[in-house]
């Protein structure tokens, strides 16, 4: 009767260490990445958004191409390589959630494999192609205005500033639809609706950050 109670009692300990193991495993978050492996035997890091304090910065040595980072702390990370070797390779924000997060570092970086990294990266995505748009219609407005063609210049601009509103939109809906989590707090308090202003008498005003005009309380 003792055998039988003993082996009853490892075995429901057992089950309690397995089950507290499965339940810390659910909450991790596993980063496996890719690069070339001309940069094997160098560090790459991962960097909280929020605290880069060398105590909380996570490194390791690239083997074979790959590397990978374990983190129990939902945050927002970016993923770098040592900045002696960098040239070449793009930086990555990614959100440390529980699951599995594949990132992939090169000339043009990704990552994906759980919802908010899916969602990041398709944030990216629009941000690239937005910073490249405005990059050569802010080029094209300094050309027109140089050549005195300012009419052509102004209605550049209306369009150039209707697309970075297109965007800030498009960002707030992001954040709105995730409702809450990690991306949500990052993607949240980019582009605010409104701000508040300090009149010359002391008194605070609120204004419309999409136009700049105050909006009256």
């Amino acid at each position: 009767m003792k055998k039988i109670f003993l082996f009853s009692l490892l075995a429901f300990m057992g089950c309690i260490f397995w089950s507290c193991q499965n339940n810390k495993s659910d909450k991790v978050c596993h980063v496996k990445g890719t690069i070339d492996e001309k940069y094997n035997g160098k560090r790459i890091f991962m960097v909280p958004m929020t605290d880069s304090r060398k105590e909380v910065v996570d490194s390791v040595v690239i083997e074979n191409g790959k590397f990978e980072f374990e983190s129990d702390t939902m945050m927002i990370a970016k993923i770098l390589v040592d900045y002696h070797f960098r040239m070449g390779t793009e930086p990555i924000l990614i959100v440390v959630e529980p699951g599995e997060v594949n990132v992939k570092i090169g000339s043009t970086s990704s990552a994906g494999g759980t919802p908010q990294n899916d969602s990041l990266q398709q944030w990216k995505v629009h941000k690239q192609e937005f910073d490249q748009r405005m990059m050569l219609m802010s080029a094209e407005i300094n050309r027109l205005s140089k050549e005195g063609k300012q009419s052509a210049a102004n209605d550049l601009t209306l369009r150039k500033d209707s697309f970075n509103l297109a965007f800030k939109n498009y960002t707030r809906q992001m954040a709105s639809n995730l409702k809450s989590g990690t991306l949500h707090d990052f993607l949240t308090p980019m582009y605010p609706k409104t701000y508040r202003r300090q009149l010359p008498d002391g008194t605070y005003v609120t204004i419309d950050a999409d136009t700049n005009e105050q909006i009256e309380e």
